[in-house]
């Protein structure tokens, strides 16, 4: 397992998406050289967690639970065949893409270790899946992207920072701890989306959850009771 390459974005005017200033750091490229990774703060003032990544809209992005996007090279390859288009590391908007690792499948709270051996490597854990949004879509350009996204409920993880480090293309990546529930991203992203009924099982996760999903699964469950 493995990081492909790490990607960086640059605020850029589109027509496409909702910020009153017009602008989106989703366009990501991957980065040269080695890439600094911290915590960002809190979100709506924490932005992206890796240094020189723009995130315009703080409001629903960025923010230390949500300090880094991750995509698995095989779920771009999957898109590429069924959109019959190549699809470049980045652009789906993710800071990390990797290659042998199973994403949706990775459990909520399961921490991965990303880095040489030989420098100061960085601790990630993952929060949850990826809700896509309308920026999302006029950024790919595919008409019914949201739709088609969710329906196939590959999101792709964001991750907290747990020890902050530095990281680059080729970097090795170690699943260090691995929950024993079962809640992964897969079935975290379906109960936000198309299968609300799942939500209270989101709760054996605990805080690791992505607190506005753990917010979300306490709310249903209270309601729902019995």
């Amino acid at each position: 397992m493995k990081l492909l390459s790490v990607n960086l974005g640059r605020a850029e005017a589109v027509p496409y998406t909702d910020q009153p200033d017009g602008v989106t750091g989703i366009g990501k490229r991957p980065a040269d050289g080695p890439v600094k990774v911290s915590a960002p703060g809190p979100k709506g003032v924490g932005a992206s967690g890796l240094a020189g990544d723009a995130v315009c809209d703080t409001r629903h992005h960025g923010g230390d639970d949500q300090a880094v996007y991750a995509v698995a090279r095989e779920d771009l390859d999957e898109w590429e065949r069924e959109l019959g288009r190549t699809l470049a590391n980045g652009v789906f908007g993710e800071n990390l893409t990797t290659l042998g690792l199973d994403i949706t499948g990775a459990r909520i709270g399961e921490r991965w270790r990303i880095g040489s051996p030989l420098g100061p490597s960085v601790l990630l854990e993952v929060t949850s899946g990826r809700i896509p949004c309308r920026t999302f879509q006029g950024h790919l350009g595919e008409k019914g992207w949201v739709k088609r996204f969710t329906q196939r409920a590959a999101p792709g993880a964001y991750l907290r920072v747990l020890e902050a480090g530095e990281i680059r293309a080729g970097d090795p990546v170690e699943i260090v701890h691995r929950p024993d529930h079962d809640v992964t991203v897969g079935l975290q992203f379906r109960a936000m989306t198309t299968e609300r009924p799942l939500l209270p099982r989101l709760l054996a996760a605990g805080t690791a959850l992505h607190p506005e999903s753990l917010a979300a699964a306490r709310k249903y469950a209270r309601e729902y009771a019995g």
